[in-house]
């Protein structure tokens, strides 16, 4: 349930260095075809395909399963670009989508990724409008990472571009919402960047994602439990429709607890002119790390590059962005005690390793060595950890990490 409503670290350098680590690494070759439409089809791979579809969806998927569609271009449709009902372990990647209702919407689903994907324009209106929107979507494995989504003015009606609706991750494997880019909200009133917990839901984590004039409001949790939101970078000017850029706010029929909203930074001014920046209604229980998020005066547009959709056409170095394989990176032992190795590839190029708890926080971050490198883990409690590795020239990398009670 949705209202309308109007609400009462680190130094950021002016300028940045970007990786090519979102968004899709591939541009053709395509072959056109007409929409596909799946009932009951298991392990199959739709991939290098440009669908149109004046009436309909580009691809629909009903109980399906172990499906991943790739390297594909879709839009402009009428509705949505992938639409996926009742079915399990869907993978969408590396793909780039135009001008469709909605990017992909996932009702009834689970093992759902979404990830390094590229989405423009999307059309909407309310109750579509999302670059993602995950409905009543539940168990392990599923992930709204690395897609970059992008609204021109006068050219698109996005309601929330993330959208993670009555969905409920599991406690070792909360729902991942990481490392997007977000440009171009607007003009809906109660739409905006990432919408957490809406009428409910749990085990959920949003992270490292940077919003430039995402709408209405940047990022909310709007009910539900154990949802994480931490390390995003949230950024508005003054918009007609905007309000505030980040806030938990519950609106759901049931309990809000154990939430957690740590280390952002934001700089949201309001549709008067005045900063907005945090807003906490005060019916989610205790906010973990509520005063660790700042305003940062040095937040502006150039958080994210001029040029985000299509960067694979006209990256400045002649490289295309090579993802990560499990032969280039090893980390043992695994379960591990007191250390690990970080076995990665010699032609890595300012690497970074960041090490998180099952809550999305942030424990370890240093600099990634090309070759070998260990890393101490001997003050981490037993239990599971997520392992993600970066660098300027490919794309990123997560892995699962079990440390040992000792």
């Amino acid at each position: 349930m949705k209202k309308n409503f109007n609400l009462v670290a680190l130094f950021l350098s002016m300028s940045h260095c970007f990786s090519f680590s979102q968004g899709t690494s591939y541009s053709g070759p395509y072959s056109v075809s007409s929409p596909i439409v799946w009932n009951g089809i298991n392990n199959a791979t739709i991939s290098m395909l440009e669908i149109v579809n004046p009436s309909g969806h580009c691809i629909s998927l009903s109980n399906c399963s172990n499906i991943t569609i790739q390297n594909c271009k879709l839009g402009p449709s009428k509705k949505e670009g992938v639409n996926l009902c009742n079915c399990t372990n869907i993978t969408v990647i590396n793909c780039s989508m135009d001008s469709i209702e909605t990017g992909v919407y996932a009702d009834g689903c689970t093992g759902i990724k979404v990830i390094y994907n590229d989405v423009k324009n999307v059309q909407g209106p309310m109750p579509r409008g999302q670059m993602v929107q995950f409905n009543n979507v539940s168990g392990a494995g599923n992930s709204i990472s690395y897609n970059v989504g992008e609204n021109t003015p006068g050219q698109s009606f996005p309601e929330d571009e993330i959208s993670i609706f009555m969905s409920n991750g599991t406690a070792t494997d909360p729902i991942q919402v990481i490392g997007n880019w977000i440009r171009g909200g607007g003009p809906s009133t109660s739409g905006g960047g990432i919408m957490t917990g809406d009428n409910g839901g749990s085990y959920i984590v949003v992270q490292d994602n940077i919003l430039v004039d995402p709408g209405q409001y940047g990022i909310s949790v709007s009910g539900g439990n154990h949802i994480t939101v931490s390390n995003n970078r949230i950024y508005a000017r003054k918009q007609s429709f905007c309000n505030v850029g980040l806030y938990a706010w519950n609106q759901s029929p049931t309990a809000c607890s154990a939430i957690t909203i740590s280390n952002n930074q934001i700089n949201y001014t309001k549709s008067d002119g005045t900063l907005n920046d945090m807003w906490n209604a005060g019916n989610c229980g205790t906010i973990n790390g509520w005063g660790t998020n700042v305003y940062n005066a040095n937040l502006s547009s150039l958080i994210l590059p001029t040029k985000i959709i299509g960067r694979v056409q006209g990256t400045t170095t002649g490289m295309m962005a090579t993802p990560l394989t499990s032969r280039e990176t090893k980390i043992y032992p695994n379960p591990a005690s007191d250390h690990i190795t970080i076995e990665t590839s010699p032609n890595i190029y300012n690497g970074k390793v960041i090490l998180y708890n099952i809550k999305g926080q942030r424990l370890i971050e240093q600099f990634l060595e090309a070759g070998n490198m260990d890393l101490d883990t001997h003050n981490l409690p037993g239990g599971a950890y997520v392992v993600k590795i970066l660098s300027d020239n490919q794309q990123p990398e997560e892995k699962k990490l079990i440390i040992g009670n000792r």
